[in-house]
């Protein structure tokens, strides 16, 4: 796989309101934590571009709203933020599912800095990194979705259907390859490829 020497990393919503899980409810990919730490890790020691994303609800109920200790980083990712070395870094706040809905905004400051390739990790896996990465692909970009470097909950939609976490997180890796919008990867593999 190739990584550009310039692609960057965009880090969603990794914050401390997806422990709250009497709020989420059962998650999947336990290890999805430290391979997000160690593609965070992997793009900084190479001196490439790392957007963190923070979501910041509008909802009166979400943990992850502005003011709670919800809406701050986990600890892992805020002790990273900051150390970026030679690569720049960028901060987006939002409270839709897209990163590419936030401030700044994030598809003028890659089209601004020649950069037309990115990974994406993070929380939720079918929501707003599933988002991002889709609206990544159709804006033009090449996206590296990290399958193993994201997490989900279990959800209930219509009819009563209930998919639970992993149910969920393959769907999403199955749309987004299958439909062209992004190339789902692994967490080894984006990191062996760029260093």
């Amino acid at each position: 796989m190739d990584i550009a020497e310039n692609a960057a990393l965009v880090v969603v919503d990794v914050q401390q309101g997806f422990e709250d899980l009497g709020f989420w409810g059962t998650r999947n990919n336990p290890g999805a934590d430290e391979n997000i730490a160690s593609v965070i890790d992997a793009w900084q020691a190479s001196g490439r571009p790392v957007v963190f994303v923070r979501h910041d609800s509008v909802s009166p109920r979400s943990p992850l709203r502005p003011g709670q200790p919800g809406n701050d980083f986990k600890q892992y990712v805020e002790a990273r933020r900051g150390r970026g070395g030679a690569g720049a870094e960028l901060l987006v706040t939002k409270n839709v599912n897209s990163a590419f809905y936030g401030s700044p905004d994030l598809d003028a400051w890659l089209k601004g800095a020649g950069i037309s390739q990115f990974a994406v990790v993070g929380i939720q896996t079918n929501m707003c990194v599933e988002t991002t990465a889709r609206m990544g692909g159709n804006l033009g970009y090449d996206v590296l979705f990290v399958y193993d470097a994201t997490y989900t909950f279990g959800a209930e939609g219509p009819f009563g259907w209930r998919r639970d976490a992993d149910e969920l997180a393959q769907a999403t890796a199955v749309t987004l390859h299958g439909g062209g919008f992004a190339r789902v990867v692994t967490t080894k593999e984006v990191v062996e490829a760029a260093g």
